[in-house]
């Protein structure tokens, strides 16, 4: 299976799915359908790696101040036990500590962009988490331990965002044009990728245009860095959706190992 990084985007996705809609549900059709699914998303950080093993994963609601039809949603995908078994194997046979959950469901980060990829909710999907306190190269260390499980069919998928400044979101007045702080960092991203310059990109931090201004937190880029190490490369990545919402969030996915 190929590996996977989307933007997951604000949670009202489903029911406004526009252009990004479009293109998850394109890419859903045109991907090896997965045996199961592996999710890395922002929105479960633990100190230690842990796998869900929920055999019926919940639909969590993990946001607020959203319309009433978004908290009805439900994406009642079954759970995948056994793989999630093998993932917090695979971990602790690479060296790195890993510890299952039975109750753990799906975040937004998980079930809004797969309702639009895959709506029948009929493959089996877990999630791992990332562990914000440590940097990029542990996450890279993190999805390479996990490049195993793709010959059984898995379809890994880290799912943040390329930019995710949500203060200065707010403040960006409807209709203006995308700053160039945004532009720069996502063409740089973008530049390295293609390079394949793997050293350059877990230093973003320090060597990235307008970084620390497009993350103030990393969380939500440190699931490509689970997509880097679970790929065999990331030269002749195929780029994706090069949509721009609310007048700074980048909507980029990234598809590796596979042509389109």
């Amino acid at each position: 299976m190929p590996v996977l990084f989307v933007s997951h985007g604000a949670p009202t996705l489903p029911i406004e799915p526009g252009e990004t809609g479009a293109a998850w549900r394109k890419l859903g059709e045109q991907l090896p359908k997965p045996a199961a699914i592996l999710v890395i998303s922002a929105h479960w950080d633990t100190p230690v790696p842990t796998v869900s093993r929920a055999v019926r994963p919940e639909t969590i609601h993990d946001f607020y101040g959203f319309p009433e039809e978004l908290y009805e949603l439900q994406y009642p995908a079954p759970g995948a036990p056994q793989m999630a078994q093998s993932v917090a194997l695979a971990l602790q046979q690479a060296g790195i500590p890993a510890q299952l959950d039975d109750t753990r469901g799906l975040d937004h980060g998980a079930w809004v962009p797969l309702s639009l990829m895959y709506p029948k909710a009929d493959i089996p999907v877990t999630q791992l988490s990332l562990q914000s306190g440590k940097d990029p190269a542990w996450h890279i260390a993190l999805g390479r331990a996990l490049r195993s499980l793709r010959e059984q069919g898995v379809l890994i998928i880290g799912s943040g965002s390329i930019t995710h400044n949500l203060r200065a979101i707010f403040k960006h007045p409807q209709g203006e044009p995308v700053p160039q702080w945004v532009t720069e960092f996502c063409d740089w991203m973008a530049d390295k990728i293609s390079a394949g310059d793997l050293e350059a990109l877990s230093a973003y931090r320090t060597l990235a245009p307008h970084a620390v201004q497009n993350h103030p937190t990393d969380e939500h880029l440190l699931p490509l860095f689970v997509a880097f190490g679970a790929a065999n490369k990331i030269e002749g990545a195929v780029r994706l959706n090069q949509v721009m919402t609310y007048g700074m969030l980048a909507m980029d996915a990234w598809v590796f190992d596979v042509e389109l």
